[in-house]
């Protein structure tokens, strides 16, 4: 039903960057979209596929997403497989069965040495069956799945936005409560004393903390983000319940919060214990606040500009932290503005909660009705 198209691409073929999320767009276009540099392949034709519009281009990330539907002509690099249909069929068709959960498993099964940046062959592509009914009923199940999949898509999009809305009012809460103390007062360098001891031999009975820009300070089995260290960690730094832990490459990013308890945290990351009368819980808030990020920003030193956080490598210094001014109220008043935050926020997460479930279920239902109608378990109603 498929061969591989091998044609060498031409000095008028678009440069196409296949994806996952995108599909298969020029590479100036997906550079727009999505921001990335692409390195643009400058070495000949002789390292570029040809593609036309009608084929098929596996990505780097074939293994987890299928193959992607080439709407135009245009060349592609040499490391991905271009697939030309053989017989006639319905390409909508097939552009559901190649991204279907039951295919891509079907596809990680033709090797044990797929991994994230290798694309297929179409050695192992050639290897597993491919359903083949009437190019009728290929044009039926398209119908269908192009209008139940929009209904799900446009759900899911607006369940995003709804997300992204909950998100920004979240924080506008926090602001609302005590970004206006940025600003004022004292610098923050006489609210708190850096901490720099080190665990030496107690560094396989204290936990592994780390610092996340969504979740704050969390034991490190708990944050998915980061990969468990290994090793002798006696030169890490003890940080105490209530200490304030900051990654100072990431802080600006919101990369700081309240250690949950007494634990191991990088040496590069900076330990700060808040003054007897802050609380750390409200500091931390006043420290993720826009403002407060803003004059971070300004102090930030690498490599290049600091203009809005340019540089390249950027760290915040402890020194260059204690000379931002930041008015502290009495711990009445702390408390006071921690409970209104708290209220507030708490209302938001639930119903974030429900959105982000919403958004989940959606995507699974999408995923099990696309494998049910490529595979013929859903009656689309067409007469053959």
């Amino acid at each position: 039903m498929f061969g591989e198209r091998k044609q060498k691409s031409s000095a008028t073929d678009v440069h196409l960057t296949p994806s996952q999320k995108y599909g298969v767009l020029p590479q100036v276009e997906y550079m727009d979209i999505t921001g990335n540099k692409v390195v643009l392949n400058l070495s000949g034709a002789d390292n570029m596929r040809h593609v036309e519009a009608g084929d098929y281009v596996s990505h780097l990330r074939s293994f987890q997403g299928g193959l992607e539907f080439a709407g135009m002509p245009g060349k592609v690099s040499a490391a991905y497989t271009v697939l030309k249909p053989k017989v006639a069929i319905e390409p909508r068709f097939f552009k559901y069965l190649f991204k279907s959960d039951l295919y891509i498993q079907a596809l990680q099964t033709t090797t044990d040495q797929l991994r994230d940046g290798q694309s297929i062959r179409y050695g192992q592509f050639a290897l597993i069956p491919l359903p083949r009914p009437a190019i009728e009923e290929q044009r039926a199940i398209a119908d269908y799945l192009d209008r139940e999949t929009a209904q799900i898509d446009a759900f899911i999009a607006k369940n995003e936005e709804l997300i992204t809305l909950l998100t920004e009012r979240r924080g506008a809460a926090a602001q609302s409560e005590v970004e206006q103390h940025v600003g004022e007062g004292l610098r923050l360098k006489f609210q708190f004393r850096e901490i720099d001891v080190r665990a030496g031999n107690r560094w396989e009975a204290l936990p592994l903390l780390s610092v996340s820009i969504h979740h704050g300070v969390v034991p490190r089995d708990d944050d998915s983000e980061s990969s468990t260290e290994a090793g002798d960690l006696s030169h890490y730094k003890v940080a105490r319940s209530g200490d304030i832990v900051l990654n100072r490459m990431r802080a600006f990013q919101g990369g700081l919060g309240v250690a949950p308890c007494t634990g191991l945290v990088s040496p590069d990351y900076a330990v700060l214990r808040p003054a007897a009368d802050v609380d750390p819980d409200w500091l931390a808030l006043v420290m993720r606040t826009p403002r407060f990020v803003g004059e971070m920003v300004l102090r930030l030193r690498g490599i290049g500009s600091t203009d809005s956080g340019a540089v390249r490598t950027p760290r915040i210094s402890v020194a260059d932290l204690g000379e931002i001014v930041v008015s502290v109220p009495a711990s009445t008043v702390q408390a006071a503005e921690l409970r209104a935050v708290t209220t507030s926020t708490d209302r938001i997460e639930a119903a974030l909660s429900v959105a982000r479930r919403c958004v989940e279920l959606a995507r699974e239902r999408r995923a099990a009705l696309i494998s049910a109608a490529v595979t013929g378990k859903i009656d689309v109603g067409v007469a053959v």
